[in-house]
């Protein structure tokens, strides 16, 4: 059985070529760890992800990762990639209807 932690989103820092989104780990041992991850400029671009999106996208991460290694990854930072992207856009898209036209509303007869 794995250990609880509690993991908290304390803030970011615009860098000349990424974003750097910082984390704390804090487990049952009174254990603390702070993980940085990082997301390029270029992700948030017109089809790219949004600002307000990157904390969970990292956050996202940092789970796999502490899950991966018991909570205690190897590293305490991390480059969001390309397909980290992808699997969050995957994952929020919008639903697509399972109408591909409107329904005709039914007449009073």
């Amino acid at each position: 059985m794995s250990e609880i932690v509690n993991v908290q989103y304390v803030g970011f820092e615009a860098k000349a070529l990424v974003r750097e989104y910082s984390f704390i780990v804090r487990r049952a041992s009174n254990e603390i760890s702070e993980f940085t991850l990082a997301i390029g400029h270029e992700a948030f671009g017109p089809r790219g992800v949004r600002f307000q999106d990157a904390p969970e996208i990292c956050s996202l991460r940092l789970h796999h990762e502490l899950a991966s290694f018991a909570n205690h990854p190897p590293q305490s930072h991390y480059r969001i990639s390309e397909t980290n992207l992808d699997d969050y856009r995957t994952a929020h898209a919008p639903k697509v209807s399972g109408y591909s036209h409107k329904p005709k509303a039914q007449q009073d007869l």
